[in-house]
């Protein structure tokens, strides 16, 4: 169901009808160079962060934040990698993985089995990732956790003979220049929050995608930002 098939990616088109271009660098530094990123959303200038930011759990959500506090910065809170994950069809699925709680791997042994691989011989997943519900996008149902996928609670984990389907989504990049998140488990529903308020401490929801495609609407939209560029004004992309 979904490949590992890989195309050369400096010009691709991210399942939506923007081209991936040198002039959104923090775009290009997610999307192609999987280098950790702030996700800022659209509306006022917030990001996203883990609620636990420990490695050790893997059943709490995901928030806004608006103050980037020394805590949070050490331990990596605010940035995320969006990882490449294969594709399905021919979009581009990835994972949204949070630098916070990250471990490395150890190394084996001199003669043991690589502790870093799993039986087929790939690596292991080391940073905890977004995950969605098996029954999202149902009121009962639209939480999101941030864990492993063997850790995050039974009913976020993968079906169908995918353990970690919950955990991949299509990324596109919109006409206003950001980027959104459908789960590829449910294709009707997009990354977005709890009634539809973006507000300080605002819980990370699966919603119903009133968008209608891929590319969702403004509150459904967030703008990958180095971390030294968090102080630039985000909305410059709509001038």
């Amino acid at each position: 169901m979904y490949t590992q098939e890989r195309t050369t990616m400096s010009n691709l088109v991210v399942g939506g009808p923007v081209a991936v271009n040198s002039y959104d660098n923090a775009i290009v530094a997610a999307l192609v160079e999987n280098r950790p990123v702030m996700l800022v959303h659209a509306f006022n200038g917030g990001f996203l962060r883990p609620a636990e930011l420990k490695a050790s759990v893997h059943n709490k959500g995901v928030q806004l934040a608006t103050a980037l506090d020394p805590d949070l910065k050490e331990a990596k809170g605010h940035l995320w990698h969006i990882t490449p994950a294969g594709f399905f069809g021919q979009r581009p699925l990835y994972f949204i993985e949070s630098a916070a709680g990250q471990v490395p791997p150890q190394p084996a042994p001199a003669g043991a089995a690589d502790t870093g691989r799993g039986d087929d011989g790939a690596p292991k997943p080391q940073r905890r990732r977004i995950t969605v519900h098996q029954d999202a996008p149902k009121s009962t149902a639209d939480t999101v956790q941030v864990g492993l996928p063997d850790k995050v609670d039974d009913k976020w984990r993968g079906k169908n003979g995918a353990p970690e389907d919950t955990q991949l989504w299509v990324v596109t990049v919109t006409p206003w220049g950001g980027i959104t998140f459908v789960p590829i488990t449910h294709p009707d529903a997009i990354l977005g929050f709890a009634d539809h308020a973006v507000a300080p401490g605002s819980e990370v929801r699966l919603t119903y995608n009133w968008g209608g495609d891929f590319t969702g609407t403004v509150i459904n939209t967030f703008y990958p930002r180095l971390p030294n560029e968090w102080s630039v004004p985000y909305h410059h992309v709509f001038t």
